[in-house]
């Protein structure tokens, strides 16, 4: 009988509070799971003791021989999923440079998923956090801010993703219109401008899409608010992903689907 396993990635962090909200989450996970999963979550850097190597270490301690490892990123244009990827064995070659070794899997057999991108529990989540900002939509803009890459390839993939999420809750909400800014050098302060020089009656509402609170909802973007006076003129609510629970529902229903999908091949192997 197969022993199967979740391997959860996300980047780390030296911030308490941020590996706090991963690991609030992934009890969430958890509870829902039961026993149909050993659930480990794991860092891409700075947590000692709990990097991908230590999770996949434990797993196999506990006798698991398959597992689903689930990149826990906003997009799929974070060049970390890739390189993950690439160390997992699951990529011929990275698309960009990376320091990371090779992973030792010691027989571990796995399936890499996708980063959260487009998925509907993330409109739902931004959709709630604008709603707490809203006064009336129809007179508002929205700016959703992502990380981004100046990598080509990267960058296009954050774009895509970022725009169909504006798009989606534009249209559920009403809102008057929805734009998208990454965190390159200028691009923030160039959509605020535009949007302020096209219709400066309109209120801006501004939600940064990060996975933890931390350093980039804290000090980065507000930062790049302030370089054009957005801090004065669009309301930011300093939020992230988490604690919101349809991200702990977004991982739960990538394992299950995983799982059903498991189940299918074994019956068919039995069946023949």
């Amino acid at each position: 009988m197969e022993k199967r396993g979740l391997l959860v990635i996300s980047h780390g962090s030296r911030e308490h509070g941020w590996i706090a909200l991963v690991d609030e989450t992934i009890e969430a996970v958890r509870s829902q799971l039961g026993t149909e999963l050993v659930v480990e979550a794991v860092f891409l850097e700075l947590v000692d003791g709990r990097l991908i190597q230590d999770g996949i270490n434990r797993l196999l301690a506990e006798g698991v021989t398959e597992a689903l490892v689930l990149p826990l990123f906003v997009s799929s244009g974070s060049t970390h999923v890739d390189e993950i990827g690439w160390a997992l064995g699951v990529y011929p070659e990275a698309r960009t440079a990376t320091e990371l070794e090779p992973f030792e899997l010691g027989g571990l057999r796995i399936d890499y998923g996708q980063p959260m991108g487009e998925a509907a529990e993330i409109d739902s989540i931004v959709l709630d956090r604008l709603m707490r900002l809203s006064e009336e939509p129809s007179e508002e803009h929205v700016l959703l801010i992502g990380h981004g890459s100046e990598e080509a390839g990267f960058r296009e993939s954050w774009e895509r993703e970022l725009s169909g999420i504006a798009e989606r809750v534009r249209v559920r909400a009403g809102f008057h219109a929805a734009s998208i800014a990454l965190l390159l050098p200028s691009q923030v302060a160039e959509r605020i401008d535009t949007i302020r020089r096209d219709r400066p009656d309109l209120r801006i509402l501004a939600v940064g899409l990060f996975l933890s609170e931390g350093y980039f909802t804290k000090t980065v973007i507000p930062r790049h608010l302030a370089s054009s006076g957005g801090l004065e003129v669009c309301r930011y609510d300093g939020a992230a992903l988490m604690p919101h629970p349809q991200v702990a529902a977004w991982v739960v229903r990538q394992a299950r689907e995983w799982l059903e999908v498991r189940e299918r091949g074994l019956e068919r192997e039995i069946g023949n």
